[in-house]
């Protein structure tokens, strides 16, 4: 219909709906300020006329299209702006700054803040094998669901839905390690002012409860003899050979074998110094080596001493030994599932705490580090006596392995006892 033929107001919606263009854009008075606005292209659109409480200036303020907003809808939007202009309140500012608000928000994404995290920890020193498991936690299972959403609009339950999408897959540490870094994220990002609140606090109270863990296959006094004279025919190259001896003499952690540097080793004085970097707990170790080792090194050395690693790689990948290799060597000489590289320190611990050592020194030896005040002020490496500790084992090993008489038992426990009433000397040189 055409405007001329308006009988009423408000419009009715017949008319809304049937109010027919003209060569140049038009308004209609609704009634209270309220304008309904036609253009010659047929969009229809509303429009209220108010005096700006700011400059006392008239102005237009846009409510929204006629296909959004119908009459009624359109009226109940005008009331409410009026009431804003009451307020001394200008809508097209309000408007304004609530989309520069509402840009700011998308602006202030979960992922700013995460990634801040993460290079704040990276500049900090973390481990390169630590931040690998961040990033990875990053990238696979938080980031995807959360890094676009604007940081201060995310829940608890947000959080906790992460968390139990991680344990539904079983991986029940990397949940626990990505509870405590949503909660650092989330706190940094609050003491940066981008959020208000943590919603990662308190999620350990509703964790899933971990499967009791089982303790890594190893082997007791019993049953190395058979294991030791099957690893010395090992078909495995000489490179993992030696590796598995070495964790097996040491009993130390594989990791920290595969990824030995010759610069770390001192064969002339059969030490072996592992940066805090490499190490657990991130303090530095002192590994004294058995003279068995020491041999063992030495004649690698002759294939892989003018490189960096003492058991390098021989693929791209990586530019050491697979994670895997010591177990497979393993697995090889039929102890897949009774004996890992890891298992090896159990069996250390089980047997020098048998024969009598000192729990102090065996501890140490394996770098399970005190905790509290202890930790504080205990900084002693107990060398001298770990060094003969560990020769004992490497030799007992051999004799386990060439058949141990009653005899020859009875000679190692006396080494023992000697070593006990001359404890106090030792631990002066230590």
């Amino acid at each position: 219909m055409k405007r001329s033929e308006i009988k009423r107001r408000p419009l009715a919606d017949t008319v809304l709906a049937t109010l027919e263009p003209e060569a140049k854009v038009y308004r209609e008075l609704d009634g209270n300020g309220l304008y309904f606005r036609v253009k010659p292209s047929g969009s229809k659109s509303w429009e209220l006329r108010y005096k700006s409480p700011d400059t006392g200036k008239w102005s237009w303020y846009g409510l929204g299209s006629y296909t959004d907003l119908s009459g009624a809808r359109a009226r109940k939007e005008a009331s409410r702006v009026q009431d804003l202009i009451r307020d001394g309140i200008d809508p097209v500012k309000k408007r304004r700054a609530d989309l520069e608000a509402t840009d700011a928000a998308k602006a202030n994404t979960f992922k700013r803040a995460a990634e801040y995290w993460y290079q704040h920890k990276a500049d900090n020193g973390r481990r390169a094998q630590t931040l690998k498991g961040m990033r990875l936690a990053l990238d696979r299972d938080i980031l995807p669901v959360i890094g676009d959403r604007p940081i201060g609009s995310l829940s608890h339950p947000d959080c906790v839905g992460i968390q139990e999408t991680i344990e539904k897959r079983g991986a029940f540490n990397t949940a626990e390690k990505v509870r405590g870094w949503l909660r650092e994220i989330f706190g940094m990002a609050v003491a940066k002012g981008w959020c208000f609140s943590n919603p990662a606090a308190e999620m350990h109270r509703v964790a899933a409860q971990a499967p009791k863990e089982k303790q890594l296959a190893h082997l007791y006094e019993s049953e190395l003899p058979d294991f030791l004279r099957a690893l010395r025919t090992a078909p495995s190259r000489t490179l993992v050979a030696t590796a598995a001896w070495m964790t097996v003499y040491t009993a130390s952690r594989p990791g920290m074998v595969r990824q030995a540097e010759w610069s770390e080793i001192d064969l002339d004085n059969a030490l072996w110094s592992i940066p805090g970097e490499k190490m657990k707990m991130h303090l530095p170790h002192l590994a004294p080596l058995p003279t068995q080792v020491v041999d063992l090194l030495r004649e690698l050395k002759r294939t892989t001493g003018r490189g960096k690693w003492v058991f390098p790689s021989n693929g791209p990948k990586n530019p050491v030994l697979s994670d895997n290799s010591i177990n497979k060597c393993f697995a090889l000489i039929g102890y897949k599932g009774r004996m890992t590289g890891h298992g090896s320190r159990h069996t250390f611990k089980t047997l020098v705490s048998e024969h009598g050592w000192n729990t102090v020194w065996s501890e140490r030896h394996l770098a399970h580090v005190k905790k509290g005040e202890e930790a504080t002020y205990d900084k002693a490496q107990y060398l001298a006596p770990r060094r003969i500790m560990t020769q004992w084992y490497a030799d007992y090993l051999d004799a386990l392995q060439a058949g141990m008489t009653k005899q020859i038992q009875a000679e190692f426990d006396s080494r023992v006892n000697v070593l006990g009433e001359n404890i106090v000397e030792l631990v002066r040189r230590a």
